[in-house]
């Protein structure tokens, strides 16, 4: 196996990390940039100069805002669109491969964005495959290593740990269902689409499972009660169910967990995870 130099952007965050953690077992070496290179102004300049240094042999842009809900649209667009614009043209003009992490809240509730999120993550998409990069539009993430998301954290983390502290665990009610898609199988997807860059490369991709399960069946799954909350609380543009189009996975990538497989390997590993009131 040939070692590259890779660089991973958001590589402190959830996703970031365990992508990360799979590339160094495989004998490759990762540099990561956080939002820490927001915090050396100009931060544009020190962004430039420093994938330069860096001189990476590929780029996963896994960094971001996650906050769904994020109405500031300056610190959106900073965050979700300009440093993707950048960093794409780092990698068109040196003819490195690009991997972003895009969203399945692009589809929204009518098949577009809804919010000032989803419209992030749309733009930032369309650069990248107008720059020959490859898109992975992530349904509903979850597993090890994600408690520090707190709100932003996962049905069955936040429920844990709810269940855990003696607190009720709430659902919304009218049966609303998600595509889990659990973090070994986005790490996969990612590691697939820089194998096979040169045939995937200019489009974009699902990552999900094809399958959309109830809350309920999660909270089953994990031996946890719980209660519904009222209409009322219900966010504006909710989506009441996401499901992943099998057609529009990547060529030769299959997800290998779905709920029931994943969901008492992701148990285990919380029983033995340090929880902190959310």
């Amino acid at each position: 196996m040939i070692m590259m130099k890779i660089c991973v952007t958001g590589n402190k965050g959830f996703i970031g990390r365990a992508l990360q953690l799979e590339l160094e077992k495989q004998g490759h070496i990762v540099i990561g940039i956080d939002k820490w290179i927001f915090e050396r102004e100009p931060w544009r300049e020190k962004l430039k100069d420093y994938l330069d240094k860096i001189a990476p042999d590929v780029v996963f842009h896994v960094g971001a805002c996650s906050d769904t809900q994020n109405k500031n649209y300056s610190e959106v667009f900073i965050l979700n669109v300009e440093s993707t614009i950048m960093i794409s043209d780092y990698c068109r003009v040196n003819g490195k491969p690009l991997i972003y992490s895009s969203s399945a809240a692009i589809y929204g509730t009518k098949g577009t964005p809804e919010t000032i999120y989803a419209w992030s993550k749309y733009f930032g998409e369309a650069y990248v495959l107008n720059n020959s990069g490859v898109a992975l539009r992530y349904f509903n993430v979850y597993g090890c290593s994600e408690v520090h998301k707190g709100k932003m954290a996962s049905l069955a983390c936040q429920a844990y740990q709810k269940h855990k502290w003696g607190e009720d665990v709430y659902l919304f009610p009218n049966n609303p269902s998600r595509d889990f898609v659990y973090i070994d199988d986005v790490v996969s997807a990612n590691i697939h689409a820089w194998k096979n860059y040169d045939r995937l490369k200019g489009k974009y991709y699902d990552v999900g499972t094809g399958d959309s399960r109830g809350f309920e069946d999660v909270m089953q799954l994990m031996d946890i009660p719980f209660k519904y909350t009222s209409e009322s609380q219900i966010p504006d543009n909710y989506q009441y169910k996401t499901q992943a189009d099998t057609a529009k996975f990547m060529p030769g990538w299959e997800p290998d967990y779905k709920i029931d497989k994943a969901i008492p390997l992701y148990k285990a590993h919380l029983r033995v995870t340090t929880f902190y009131p959310i």
